[in-house]
């Protein structure tokens, strides 16, 4: 019986990345990094992308402002959806567009989706996240607490933003995935999967590792990104999205 070994998260995208990734076993990454355009995700991950490791774009959208934001993992779109949009506005467009919904760190930081998210969109989701290396113990009980509450399938990922850090963790699919649309069809009818994970003392200071960063990411990285970057490129007021998000924007 085939297998495919899926790291559902990763932030960065490069040789190096390619290479750890295949040296760790995997199949296929989701590359969705921070306020990128889908298209430029896409290039990226057509570059990278060979018949060893294949590389699904994927967009991780701010939900809600800056004091109220709320991630939701989008894979397998096929047109452009900007950040800074309402929560619903996002889930109805994913749904347009038949993308593969997914619930990244459910309930963890001020970034995510809380149980009552999940349980007003349940229909519009999914897999809910389980493990990932920023996850302390009490989030990872907590994540599984949720999924099965809602009876949802799980996933995990590195969540890297760090390259070491890819492969850590991998959602394991008991079938053999040969296409990126294979990849999205297997998330979205909730192919039988399993969540697993490196152990040991190197993996908990990769844990540690993504941790600080995601320290750094909170304090003077958001400060720059509120004062001295200017507008994202995927505000829903660039020209890029055409004026179509004008009704859900919340800027």
């Amino acid at each position: 019986m085939g297998r495919f070994r899926l790291d559902a998260h990763v932030k960065i995208l490069d040789k190096r990345v390619v290479e750890r990734a295949k040296a760790r076993g995997l199949d296929g990454i989701v590359y969705a990094p921070h306020f990128t355009r889908l298209a430029d995700a896409r290039a990226r991950a057509e570059r990278f992308s060979d018949e060893d490791l294949i590389i699904i774009p994927g967009r991780e959208v701010f939900t809600g402002d800056w004091r109220n934001r709320k991630h939701v993992l989008a894979v397998g779109l096929s047109e452009p959806v900007p950040d800074f949009i309402t929560l619903e506005g996002a889930l109805a467009e994913f749904e347009r567009q038949g993308a593969a919904v997914l619930a990244p760190h459910p309930e963890f930081a001020t970034v995510s989706l809380e149980s009552h998210d999940i349980r007003a969109h349940r229909d519009r989701i999914h897999a809910l996240e389980v493990y990932n290396p920023k996850y302390l113990k009490t989030h990872t009980e907590r994540s599984v607490e949720l999924a099965a509450e809602f009876e949802l399938p799980s996933f995990g990922s590195s969540y890297a933003h760090l390259r070491g850090t890819v492969g850590e963790v991998w959602t394991e699919f008991d079938r053999s995935l040969g296409a990126a649309t294979a990849v999205v069809d297997a998330l979205r009818e909730g192919a039988s999967r399993s969540v697993r994970r490196r152990d040991g003392l190197e993996h908990r200071l990769r844990c540690g590792a993504e941790f600080t960063h995601l320290c750094y990411e909170n304090s003077w990285g958001k400060i720059d990104r509120l004062f001295l970057s200017g507008t994202e490129p995927t505000h829903p007021d660039h020209i890029a999205y055409g004026g179509r998000f004008a009704d859900v924007s919340v800027y």
